[in-house]
């Protein structure tokens, strides 16, 4: 979503997006986009994806760009952050769950 990675939606940036599971199946063109009910959650527009529904996407480059851009817009909780070296994947930042959010909030006194 575009509170995950706000390049696309605030200035057109282009990453590359590739389904996480490389398959061998025709190609057809879609428009990535997140769950964000606002007309600029776009991530990628007339890409060329060997993809089915439900597949598990994953956007190139996003480097360090991604997690300090990202907010918890819409009460999203970020996204998990995972580093891919040749063939050693790592889980470098885990995904927000609601209890996240809300970790530093008070209530107000009676």
């Amino acid at each position: 979503a575009m509170n995950d990675l706000m390049r696309p939606a605030m200035y057109e940036a282009w990453h590359g997006v590739q389904p996480a599971l490389l398959r061998d199946a025709p190609s057809k063109t879609y428009d990535v986009v997140g769950p964000v009910c606002e007309s600029g959650d776009w991530l990628a527009r007339s890409r060329e994806l060997a993809a089915l529904p439900g597949d598990l996407l994953a956007i190139m480059s996003a480097g360090a760009y991604g997690m300090t851009m990202s907010s918890n817009y819409n009460t999203r909780g970020r996204a998990a952050e995972v580093m891919v070296d040749d063939k050693r994947v790592t889980l470098v930042r885990k995904r927000e769950v609601p209890s996240d959010l809300f970790a530093l909030e008070s209530m107000l006194d009676d």
